[in-house]
């Protein structure tokens, strides 16, 4: 039957094993779709129907490497819908989503096959496992659990009917941000509205205009790469606020793109799911197979944060209102003049600004840092392969080789904004790596990795700058790719970012420490135009104000977590969510004049999919273990210790989901960490 479909999307037979991108089309998408569900049913038959009695080779061995012709389609087209959709890319997705998740409920409910697994899970103990199988048992079992496996007759069916409509709702609400975001641009055509604008912005904002057909005028789009600037730079208060409405109104335009009845829906459904498993709440499901394990462990932390940054944020206030009145302007400080009159309260204190710094960071050589550190800490290369092709243009191939030589990892970067990319920067995984025999005789695999980020594309000619926080942003997401990149693992469910939610986090943010140290900044920021380095004077000042700014940050972060961790404990789904979330805002003190950074009609963590609901607090589980970590190299006398380098590697980054992140984490550490390294580093204490 395979000739009946694009083999291109089953067979990768590209650049030592990339799909070749150029091969497939949008209309390929539906009938390999099909294909790969049936094909992956007929395995999964065969494994629950087996006659022998069960045994971790011909039960769990054989689910891990099940469906791998289901799993090739959907990296790829999973891919193109997050980073290079289109109208017809999207009509297949609002198909296929609901389909998938109908087709592993189905698996999920499938009794003879949950018996075998049950049957290895009861046994266990007595059947010689090593740490790495009894994980991924473990796993399958509770995946299993999860999916309704122990659920009869109606309630089995409901889970399932739960689950698709979810899958529905999370499309749906993707894609309407993504909607908001590409149809919304303010377009500048005066001298005026230009003020305060540096160079890098205009040019930014140029090429937005030139792509949406508007040459010789300036746009100001809902890309964070340009409106974040904007709001912090542009000396029109008019114009700042009206981009700002614009911004925070994204899913709430009222038309067909609104995303309240999808909120409703989507919580009101969780709530069902929940109770179906036999939880308290979503929040007591998600946390079920997490380090936080439950909701007061999360709201303690988060809480304690929360009033230290709030007290901060309140002086912080008083100070940008002082300065707003010698300029003039005596009202309050509003949402859309915060960043303003921050950059202007910086410039003041520490004599330099973001514009001074950002012509250093050229992205260029902040993706050379992001090689360059990880070659001084784990000794792996990245070899450009620029005649490589990818699924867009823009998108560059590299190989990842270790200190012999040998191929290790493929890396793909994607690092500009368009229209026909959904916000933010993520890493994903188009193939994990893994040492089992598939059915297709292969070897194991190793890890193909995608960096998706936003950044602000340069006019021709001009170099791509970038934020402090871009860079950061650039550092992170490697920080992931290195997680599934240096996998070192038997089983490809616990490969890589394999791990609990609130752990995944930790490689990401401990990378960006690396990108503001002084070997780092001293080496790799140079001004685009001179080639000269940062002045170790504008250096000093870039480290001296990493505290700055972080009560802000916080606030608008802690505000998500609490928001999304409130939803999912609540008793009933809310008749209003947009209303709910102003009453928990409320009710916990929200600054008027600081915004919540994802409100959540906007908010694709925890609605575009459930990854990070009742999870968006795991950003600030991980910064407690990656302060504390990066703690452990200062420590050392030197950020590239190789001792402290070699502990990370190879207890946490090749380990992934093999063994219990606490195990993995107090190998590397000796010891739990407190908050005390992740208060300081944001100025708290």
């Amino acid at each position: 039957m395979t000739n009946q479909i694009n083999s291109a999307l089953i067979r990768w037979e590209g650049f030592s094993g990339l799909p070749e991108f150029d091969r497939i089309a949008d209309g390929d998408f539906t009938a390999a779709f099909d294909w790969a569900m049936a094909d992956h049913d007929r395995e999964i038959d065969a494994i629950a129907a087996n006659p022998d009695a069960p045994d971790f080779v011909n039960t769990v061995e054989a689910l891990e490497v099940s469906g791998d012709a289901l799993s090739r389609v959907s990296a790829v087209f999973f891919t193109r819908a997050g980073a290079d959709t289109n109208p017809e890319v999207q009509k297949i997705e609002r198909e296929i989503v609901p389909k998938l998740s109908g087709h592993y409920s189905a698996i999920g409910a499938n009794k003879a096959l949950f018996q075998r697994i049950d049957t290895l899970w009861q046994a266990r103990d007595g059947l010689g496992l090593t740490g790495e199988q009894l994980r991924v048992l473990e796993r399958h079992w509770k995946g299993f659990v999860r999916s309704g496996a122990k659920l009869e007759g109606a309630e089995q069916e409901r889970l399932a009917a739960v689950n698709r409509r979810l899958a529905e709702l999370g499309a749906a609400f993707g894609q309407n941000v993504l909607a908001d975001e590409s149809d919304w641009a303010m377009f500048l055509t005066q001298e005026d509205e230009l003020a305060g604008l540096p160079d890098f912005l205009v040019d930014a904002m140029a090429g937005a205009a030139s792509e949406r057909g508007r040459e010789g005028q300036y746009a100001v789009t809902l890309s964070r790469s340009i409106v974040e600037p904007f709001l912090t730079l542009s000396a029109r208060r008019d114009l700042r606020e009206k981009a700002f409405r614009a911004w925070t109104a994204r899913g709430l335009s009222g038309g067909e793109h609104d995303n309240r009845d999808i909120m409703k829906e989507t919580l009101a459904l969780r709530v069902e799911k929940a109770a179906l498993l036999g939880y308290e709440n979503f929040a007591a499901l998600k946390l079920d197979n997490t380090m936080a394990k439950t909701a007061n462990a999360v709201d303690a932390l988060l809480m304690d944060v929360w009033e230290k940054a709030v007290k901060a944020a309140a002086a912080d206030e008083a100070e940008l209102r002082a300065l707003a009145a010698e300029e003039g302007y005596n009202g309050e400080i509003e949402a859309w003049d915060w960043r303003y009159y921050s950059e202007k309260l910086k410039a003041r204190k520490f004599n330099f600004s973001e514009s001074e710094v950002k012509p250093y960071l050229q992205l260029e050589k902040i993706i050379e840092a992001c090689f360059s550190v990880a070659e001084r800490l784990f000794g792996i290369r990245a070899v450009a392969k620029p005649d490589v092709k990818a699924y867009h243009p823009d998108v560059r191939v590299y190989e990842i080789r270790n200190a012999d030589g040998d191929l290790i990892a493929l890396f793909l970067g994607d690092y500009f904004n368009r229209t026909s990319k959904r916000s933010g920067a993520w890493m994903n995984a188009l193939q994990s790596q893994h040492r089992l025999k598939l059915p297709n005789g292969a070897e194991g695999e190793i890890p193909i990795i995608i960096n998706v980020c936003n950044f602000a594309k340069p006019a021709a000619g001009k170099p791509a700058l970038l934020s402090l926080d871009d860079a950061r942003t650039l550092f992170h997401e490697f920080g992931h790719a290195l997680h599934g990149m240096l996998s070192d693992v038997t089983y490809p469910s616990v490969s890589g970012t394999g791990v609990d939610r609130d752990f995944v986090e930790l490689p990401s943010q401990l990378y960006e420490h690396w990108l503001t140290t002084p070997e780092v900044l001293k080496t790799y920021a140079l001004h685009a135009e001179t080639g000269a380095p940062m002045p170790e004077a504008l250096m000093d000042k870039v480290l001296a104000t990493a505290t700055y700014g972080q009560a802000f940050a916080t606030v608008e972060y802690t505000a998500c977590a609490i928001v999304d961790m409130r939803l999912h404990t609540a008793e009933h789904p809310p008749a209003d969510p947009v209303a709910f979330q102003e009453g928990v805002l409320n009710a916990i003190g929200m600054p008027k004049a600081i915004a919540m950074r994802h409100a959540i009609p906007h908010f694709l963590h925890i609605f575009a999919g459930d990854g990070y609901s009742a999870g968006y607090y795991s950003y600030m589980w991980s910064e407690v273990l990656d302060a504390d970590a990066f703690e452990a190299f200062e420590e050392a006398g030197d950020v590239f210790d190789q001792k402290t380098a070699g502990k990370l590697k190879s207890e946490i980054l090749t380990k992934g989901g093999s063994v219990a992140p606490e195990a993995a984490y107090q190998a590397f550490r000796g010891r739990m960490p407190g908050p005390e390294a992740m208060l300081k580093g944001r100025g708290l204490v």
